[in-house]
């Protein structure tokens, strides 16, 4: 089965690949289907962590506020074990306003299928809640203001585990200028939550070479989360 599954990434990568070659291209997918992703619909609409969402949803404090479609918030269970967090929304993201709906977050459903979780089963979400133009890396007054938005996030989903999608965002939560490889397959620490660092789905769909080591990343990941304890219910 394990296999099956690795061949239709492989499937998935070479024919992106053969159809767009280096070039990273985004596609829109229409809202109705968006508004169908896992973990979107069937929510309550007036949970704690929504009602955060409604008081921020409309911030100016930095000028992403004024160049976005969609306020990106986080999209998943909001009591996942696994928090998954990028760096910032892209195009896809900044009109759907969902994390993760282009062809990194197609790659991003194949790699947690690959070690038998789906979307509805974790919490995915970015440092930055706004696109910053042309996709470049967040700067550090961007950060600066919307990292609080993270963190509350964290401190309401409550995850045993986070793992920091990319080198930007794992330098941007640890405050470090160490490389990816070097981040990589070790145990950090984010307020007190133990971090893991892989690569980026995009980064994996222009690298096709680094697909097994993004395979091995996730069994890494789901391996030393099975080692955690368990999560307090609340009340207890």
């Amino acid at each position: 089965m394990e296999n099956s599954l690795k061949s239709k990434i492989v499937g998935f990568l070479q024919w992106y690949q053969d159809l767009y070659g280096g070039e990273w291209y985004i596609e829109t997918p229409s809202l109705a289907a968006a508004e169908k992703r896992p973990g979107q619909t069937g929510a309550p609409a007036n949970t704690p962590l929504q009602q955060f969402r409604h008081a921020i949803e409309n911030c100016q404090n930095c000028p992403l506020g004024r160049t976005r479609t969609k306020f990106v918030f986080g999209t998943g269970n909001e009591s996942a074990g696994i928090m998954f967090i990028g760096e910032a929304p892209g195009q896809d993201e900044d009109l759907q306003g969902i994390p993760f709906v282009g062809r990194a977050g197609q790659l991003l459903n194949k790699l947690l299928a690959h070690v038998q979780l789906k979307r509805e089963d974790v919490y995915i979400a970015n440092i930055l809640k706004c696109r910053p133009p042309n996709n470049r890396d967040p700067q550090p007054g961007e950060v600066e203001q919307c990292i609080p938005y993270l963190q509350r996030q964290i401190e309401m989903v409550q995850p045993k585990l986070l793992v920091a999608l990319g080198r930007v965002a794992a330098q941007n939560l640890l405050n470090t200028t160490e490389s990816l490889a070097n981040m990589r397959k070790r145990i950090w620490s984010y307020r007190e939550i133990p971090l893991i660092v892989t690569y980026h789905p995009a980064f994996v769909l222009r690298y096709n070479d680094k697909l097994d080591a993004a395979m091995e990343d996730m069994h890494f990941i789901l391996e030393y989360y099975h080692k955690l304890p368990e999560k307090e219910k609340p009340g207890q």
